[in-house]
């Protein structure tokens, strides 16, 4: 189901009459800035997740290479 041009018209004018047209500015600029440190977080979150996985794999690399009975060459 998709949202047709009259259909966002009337959607337009009812939130013009819920907030008033002096209100609007304000609530689009805090949705934005609410839509903006969300992406921040959740990046933030991910580069965490992506470097918590990179130390782990770092350190499973060092605890074999450091493990003589591992080692291949002897």
């Amino acid at each position: 189901m998709r949202l047709g041009p009259p259909e966002l018209v009337i959607i337009l004018i009812i939130v013009l009459l819920l907030f008033g047209a002096k209100r609007l500015p304000d609530l689009a600029g805090s949705i934005g800035t609410s839509m903006k440190e969300f992406r921040k977080a959740t990046k933030d979150a991910l580069d965490d997740e992506d470097d918590e996985d990179d130390a782990d794999a770092s350190e499973e690399t060092s605890e074999t290479s450091s493990d003589p009975d591992t080692d291949p060459g002897r």
